[in-house]
């Protein structure tokens, strides 16, 4: 089990003195679906304007919605990965509001009766720490299409192939306070939704992202919030909408926490009010005044039966569910001996994960780890590949380190045999064949390049007895005398006999 703690202490010292951040997030997961969440449309990324708009879509009247099953599941799927409740009742919503891409001039959503209630997800910060991020609710609602703007300087264009789209929004408490904190729970909230395969997480093509909701208080508020549910206590949030990047997150907090903070040290207040982020100035900009729900006049609606999820379904999904991130960071500590570190690594990537366990099996576990997280991983981001696109078969990794602890081959020599079965040349066994590559453990040849340099450098070996950390002189000598590839333990074994150490 793991072991969670308060946030650190992060304040912003201001004139008036110190302030606190306070955030709350919105993510928006897109659901890895073939068709929209309430027509049968096609949902993919790439096609042509309005390629992917049925008459549902489009807002024709007289068009009924068809809830679809797929999404459904996703959603219990999603709340049963999130530790959270799942309503065998819920209900969909109208949200009333006019914007050129919306062209029923309502979105489905569910405000009262959400297909997902609370539920809890630990988080690791940067130190190896933890903390509890209390999730609120899982809803499932339409996305809206898009408005493009720089076709035309006097005009904007509406394409709908978004439109109906199935997007999951995960709200959580106001749990978060630093941006570090804030990055890291989304990347766990990204990483539980892609082990699920309810989303594909693909932040850059808009296929997750996040409202961050900021405000700042003084310190002590926060825990007299906590203490008594009292919203009073913390500052007006201001909500910075659809943030699509880790860094721009993080940037984004920052920036808005400064500028409230400013505002309220010139006497002024914060409005509640909607935000974007603006990458290229590193700063936000008001989008509209924050509405509050009388706002959007939400009613049930009337095209769609409430939802009603039998037990044994909601049990058969739970049945099927994968290893989840958490159990898979604390099986591969306890299986394979792991540091939470390296398994945190490892299993921030399904397919590293995966790869890192075909390797290890019947070799050193933490060998394999520092390979696969190390060296592989470098060559795949420097090759602008994916994990799931690794060229290099784990098998090749599993024979790199079997050489390593039989002695084949050194840690040294292992890194320019992994250069040449990189660029396929062959198996790591076949490589150390064809090139010579194997590691010197003859003694006798050993003994004899030591001889040679000893007798070449009387003076250095007169000056280890008095410094020995001056042996490594040697060894490195003995290593390029033999071209890397004398066993390292053996001349430092031979050295230290040769020279009295």
């Amino acid at each position: 089990m793991t072991t969670t703690t308060e946030s650190p202490r992060y304040t912003i010292d201001g004139r008036t003195g110190p302030w606190e951040l306070v955030m709350g997030l919105e993510i928006h997961a897109q659901v890895a679906s073939e068709s929209k969440l309430f027509s049968g449309a096609a949902v993919g990324f790439g096609a042509g304007p309005n390629e992917q708009v049925s008459l549902v879509d489009a807002g024709f009247p007289g068009m009924l919605p068809t809830l679809n099953r797929w999404c459904v599941e996703q959603a219990v799927k999603s709340g049963l990965g999130l530790k959270a409740k799942i309503n065998t009742f819920s209900q969909f919503d109208r949200k009333n509001y006019f914007y050129p891409d919306l062209p029923t001039g309502y979105q489905i959503s569910q405000l009262y009766h959400p297909i997902v209630g609370e539920g809890v997800v630990e988080v690791e910060r940067d130190d190896g720490s933890f903390f509890n991020v209390g999730i609120e609710r899982l809803h499932l609602e339409q996305d809206a299409g898009k408005l493009i703007h720089d076709l035309s300087p006097t005009e904007s264009y509406v394409d709908l192939n978004r439109a109906g789209t199935a997007l999951m929004e995960i709200v959580s408490r106001p749990h978060i306070r630093t941006p570090d904190e804030a990055v890291a729970y989304v990347k766990k909230i990204r990483m539980i939704l892609m082990y699920l395969g309810a989303c594909d997480g693909d932040m850059e093509k808009g296929n997750l992202r996040a409202d961050v909701n900021v405000s700042v208080c003084r310190p002590g508020d926060y825990e007299r919030f906590m203490e008594t549910g009292d919203f009073g206590h913390l500052g007006t949030r201001c909500e910075i909408k659809n943030v699509n990047s880790f860094r721009f997150i993080n940037q984004a907090i920052q920036y808005e926490a400064r500028r409230q903070i400013e505002i309220l040290e010139d006497g002024g207040k914060i409005d509640q009010e909607t935000r974007l982020f603006d990458p290229g100035k590193g700063e936000t900009r008001s989008m509209r005044s924050k509405e509050e729900a009388q706002d959007y006049r939400y009613f049930p609606d009337p095209d769609l039966l409430p939802l009603r999820l039998e037990q044994a379904w909601i049990d058969e999904i739970r049945a099927s569910l994968p290893e989840l991130p958490d159990d898979k960071r604390r099986r591969f500590m306890s299986q394979y001996g792991l540091s939470q570190y390296d398994a945190g690594v490892l299993i921030s990537d399904q397919a590293k994960a995966a790869y890192f366990e075909q390797a290890a099996e019947g070799r050193d576990a933490k060998l394999v780890a520092n390979w696969v997280t190390n060296e592989v991983s470098a060559r795949l981001t420097a090759d602008g590949l994916e994990f799931d696109a690794n060229p290099l078969p784990a098998a090749h990794v599993a024979e790199l380190v079997r050489l390593i602890e039989e002695g084949v081959i050194s840690s040294k020599i292992a890194k320019e045999v992994f250069d040449y079965v990189w660029t396929g040349e062959g198996s790591p066994f076949e490589v150390v064949e064809a090139r010579g590559l194997k590691q010197v453990t003859d003694t006798g040849a050993i003994e004899a390049a030591i001889d040679e340099i000893i007798a070449a450098n009387p003076d250095k070996a007169e000056a280890v007895k008095d410094k020995p950390q001056a042996l490594g002189w040697f060894v490195g000598q003995v290593m390029k005398a033999t071209g890397g590839k004398a066993n390292p333990a053996a001349v430092n074994d031979i050295l230290k006999a040769k020279l009295g150490v």
